[in-house]
């Protein structure tokens, strides 16, 4: 029976590359793997490892970091490697499968697994699935906060741009830490003994081909949909008239942009479900109805009834889970070309795409949509057509990897 260790600093429900191990982890296990998990100690976490051991618990987000030994423990963490190797002699797996862990757990646990591998004998495969830009940005989103841009300064190894740019939180000191983390990795090359990146879109593969250490080491594989978000492709719903937007409402995620067509088309009803720093200027427009944070069955009914959804982003999303639900809910997308966005939608097929940013294509876009409803209403059929990878498919090609 092959051990897999899935490492992520989240072990509780927090975003979508939980979802993903959580998912992946009981797959995994019905395919007969035996999986345990390592990362930080929290109380709300609800997977973990036999040896009960973790790294203590940090907030990168908050003040804390002033605190002499935060910078060195964001850095390179002893606490991190003591509490694995405890992990890696109680369990003994034959994979480490990384997810999120910089910052607080540090790439520093890669040495303890090959220190572990080289004393035992026991040959340890390291693993590593890219939910984000972690291994080429220090903050993980190749993105500016300060001017708000895509930025590529760093993915060669130009870490300092990250100092000039102030990009982890606006923060010169964050920022000065994360320009170190870089370095000092780069300088001792811990990457070189992660053995396959997987990667979520053709486009994040791209960037971390950049890195030369992790060049002919990846493989492309988009994310699965898991039972609970797929349909049948007999179920058809009835559309009703409004356009959802469901997500962050933030700017990055093109919610400026999508604001300012909305107030364009003052005779088109919009559905807004999410939260976020701009939820007041969303509140503002007379065409939203804004139904906040939705999850489960009430999000899905929302999907659903739509004519059509817009995923407006102007980040280098990866491989953004919302597009897929959409789609595989019957309703087609009006998506920004941007990131992997244009990977998920098959072009005048399943949605249409338009240029990120561009506020008077959009509206175009929007416009031609809603008032054309022959071609929404065959895009959705085309919808329920579409079949995204299932977790059993995605856990079959994972036992290539973990052999």
């Amino acid at each position: 029976m092959k051990k897999v260790l899935i490492v992520n600093k989240f072990l509780y429900p927090n975003g979508g590359s939980e979802t993903y191990i959580f998912e992946l982890g009981k797959q995994l296990q019905k395919e007969g793997y035996e999986v345990q998990y390592f990362g930080m100690q929290d109380e709300r976490n609800i997977v973990g490892n036999h040896a009960e051991s973790y790294t203590g618990n940090m907030d990168f987000h908050t003040g804390k970091l002033s605190r002499l030994i935060y910078p060195f423990k964001i850095i390179y963490s002893t606490e991190a490697r003591r509490a694995i190797r405890k992990v890696l002699d109680d369990f003994g797996p034959d994979v480490v499968h990384l997810n999120n862990f910089n910052f607080q757990i540090t790439p520093s646990v890669i040495y303890e697994v090959k220190k572990y591998e080289k004393q035992s004998g026991h040959k340890v495969k390291i693993i590593f699935t890219a939910h984000d830009y972690q291994l080429i940005c220090p903050n993980h989103m190749l993105r500016c906060p300060a001017t708000e841009e895509n930025c590529e300064k760093c993915i060669d190894g130009a870490y300092i741009n990250c100092m000039k740019g102030n990009c982890i939180h606006n923060s010169k000191v964050k920022s000065i830490l994360g320009m170190a983390e870089g370095y000092f990795y780069k300088c001792f090359k811990a990457y070189r003994y992660i053995d396959t990146v997987i990667c979520p879109s053709r486009f994040i593969q791209e960037k971390l081909e950049h890195n030369p250490l992790l060049r002919g080491k990846t493989v492309l594989m988009y994310n699965f949909i898991t039972a609970a978000d797929s349909v049948d492709g007999s179920e058809e719903s009835k559309k009703e008239d409004y356009v959802v937007y469901f997500g962050r409402y933030s700017r990055e995620k093109g919610i400026e942009t999508l604001l300012k067509a909305c107030e364009r088309l003052p005779h088109i009803k919009f559905v807004f479900a999410g939260k976020g720093p701009l939820e007041e200027q969303v509140n503002c427009i007379k065409n939203i109805e804004n139904k906040g944070f939705l999850t489960g069955s009430e999000l899905k009914d929302v999907i659903k009834r739509a004519r059509f959804s817009i995923y407006p982003s102007q980040w280098y999303e990866n491989c953004p889970f919302s597009v897929m639900e959409s789609i595989q809910y019957g309703t087609p997308v009006l998506g920004a070309d941007i990131g992997g966005i244009p990977e998920l939608i098959d072009e005048n097929v399943t949605g249409e795409l338009f240029e990120s940013g561009n506020g008077e294509e959009l509206t175009q876009k929007i416009e031609k949509l809603w008032n054309d409803t022959e071609l929404t209403g065959k895009y959705s059929r085309n919808c329920l057509g579409k079949k995204f990878m299932t977790v059993e498919g995605y856990a079959e090609k994972m036992k290539e990897i973990l052999a």
